[in-house]
């Protein structure tokens, strides 16, 4: 990956944190998280990558982000001075999910001692 791409995720992450942050509601005691944006090479599309704690709240929260995918990228295309904008598309971070399964399993063999 170039070096332009390699700043324009971190500008997007930047971005789109601040977004989430300041503009999008989540539940109560709910932790969103960018975890990585990989932009195409065409600038066309982002994958945005999102871990969600607790884990049970991942699908209302995913269902929250799509609903206001249009809203959100409005606001990227307000601050972003790239062109084209890429289109937002968010993921499901796998990784982050593992490690909440492995904590949620050490959590039980504690209580179970």
């Amino acid at each position: 990956m170039n070096k332009r791409l390699l700043r324009i995720n971190s500008l997007i992450r930047d971005e789109l944190s601040n977004i989430l942050l300041r503009e999008v509601e989540f539940p109560e005691s709910v932790l969103a998280t960018i975890t990585r944006v990989e932009v195409s090479d065409d600038l066309f599309n982002v994958n945005v990558y999102i871990s969600v704690i607790p884990d049970n709240k991942r699908e209302r929260v995913f269902e929250i982000l799509n609903k206001l995918v249009y809203f959100i990228q409005q606001k990227l295309n307000k601050r972003l001075r790239v062109r084209p904008i890429p289109k937002i598309f968010f993921k499901k971070e796998k990784l982050t999910a593992g490690a909440a399964r492995v904590e949620e399993l050490l959590e039980e063999a504690k209580k179970s001692d």
